[in-house]
């Protein structure tokens, strides 16, 4: 079984930007519309799904196929 914890966190600043942070490391920053979709957003997942919108959001997401691509004999 899977971890539901990825290593994302967010936190909102002051002036409404939103600050994604991947292991304590500054991942992206989402602003105006963004950061408030994002907002409402958080409110109504779980902590798993939350993780799993953080890691599509910031580009960080696995898709599964990364040692079947690997493997393959064009990528060798």
């Amino acid at each position: 079984m899977m971890s539901d914890d990825l290593g994302f966190t967010f936190k909102r600043a002051k002036n409404g930007d939103v600050k994604i942070s991947h292991h304590g490391r500054p991942a992206t920053t989402l602003r105006g519309d963004k950061a408030t979709w994002f907002l409402e957003d958080m409110e109504t997942l779980d902590m798993a799904s939350q993780q799993q919108e953080m890691a599509r959001i910031t580009g960080n997401y696995r898709r599964g196929n990364e040692r079947t691509a690997k493997n393959h004999p064009r990528n060798q």
